[in-house]
């Protein structure tokens, strides 16, 4: 998609464009090729902004916020950054007229959510999470299959979802509980927003979690940073919701035994996912059948798309922050209750 004279032009830029995964660039490119402008990148690191200028010649690079949304004429500006700095970065931005992207996670926690929620209110200014996994193949085809007409697993009711290896963490930020808030964070956060899309309609009533804390900061160099204030080990939790489902999600660097990253659990059946493909479990007549294949195609470009066509046109914006907040509200829950030791109830669903 590009823009046409009949097409108002939006001037897009990043703050943070570090070498992790080269996020910055993606986020560009997905903005140009959703018809945006791309004008500006702020980053703290001199040698990254050297990348981006190779990346995207003439564009205007800045190593404050301050600098940048003074000097530069950027509309939409995606935040790539730590996890600790969504919340004041998108805040600061909104509150200069800006429309705003948060990487993903939201926020840590449900009140920087709503702090950051608040501010877009009262600016008029949009902000949205960068959710483009949303538009996975993998959860394409399950939400047509599970959901669609042919409903091949009945009436769900269970959802498990896990990521696990058996390895001490990296020696860098995301291993920090402070600055990650917490090892749900990362893909727990993606594979609770897969749930939640096989869930239309489902309120939550109650989050139970529990957490291992300690071994692999015990294991580590002390001077690795991290291990002051480390991630845990493994959390897990299991959230209710009042159509009588409930989600189960387990993310552990102790436990590699995670052989599907989702099973979707019906009444007539099982929807496997895992990296290589799909699988689909039924039982009729004693006879167990076993159906594979290859996921769909992903989409995840078509979030800046979506982006682009709320502000040029108006269309309804698919990842909203109240949607983006009720993962963070139940990862939330779910590290009250592990620190309680009963389960908890919502603020609001």
């Amino acid at each position: 998609m590009s823009s046409t004279p009949e097409t108002p032009t939006v001037r897009c830029g990043v703050i943070g464009y570090g070498g992790a995964f080269n996020m910055g660039r993606q986020h560009l490119n997905e903005m140009k090729r959703a018809g945006m402008t791309p004008v500006a990148v702020c980053e703290i690191d001199a040698a990254r902004l050297d990348v981006a200028k190779v990346d995207f010649p003439g564009i205007a690079t800045f190593s404050t916020v301050d600098a940048m949304l003074a000097e530069s004429d950027a509309q939409v500006l995606a935040i790539i950054t730590p996890h600790d700095t969504h919340a004041p970065l998108a805040i600061q931005c909104l509150k200069a007229g800006r429309h705003v992207i948060c990487e993903k996670p939201f926020a840590i926690g449900t009140d920087a959510c709503d702090l950051v929620i608040d501010a877009a209110t009262a600016t008029g200014a949009i902000v949205t999470t960068y959710h483009n996994r949303h538009w996975d193949g993998w959860i394409l085809r399950a939400v047509e299959k599970i959901l669609g007409p042919e409903k091949v697993i009945g009436d769900v009711y269970k959802i498990r979802l896990s990521s696990g290896s058996r390895g001490q963490p990296r020696d860098w930020w995301r291993s920090d509980f402070g600055k990650s808030g917490g090892v749900m964070y990362d893909w727990g956060v993606h594979l609770l927003e897969y749930a939640l899309q096989l869930l239309p309609g489902a309120k939550l009533t109650e989050v139970t979690g529990f957490a291992r804390r300690g071994y692999w900061a015990s294991k580590a160099p002390p001077e690795q940073a991290w291990t002051k204030n480390p991630i845990e080990d493994e959390g897990r939790f299991v959230a209710r919701f009042d159509t009588g489902t409930w989600v189960e999600l387990t993310i552990s660097s102790l436990d590699r035994n995670a052989p599907n990253m989702i099973e979707v659990v019906g009444t007539e059946g099982v929807y496997a996912i895992n990296w290589a493909g799909w699988e689909l479990w039924k039982q009729e007549g004693g006879v167990t059948t076993v159906q594979s294949g290859k996921h769909y195609e992903s989409q995840g470009y078509k979030l800046y798309e979506n982006v682009f066509a709320h502000l040029t046109r108006g269309e309804p914006l698919v990842i909203t922050p109240q949607w983006a907040r009720r993962c963070i509200h139940i990862i939330d829950l779910a590290m009250r209750s592990a620190a309680a030791g009963h389960a908890v109830a919502p603020k609001y669903e």
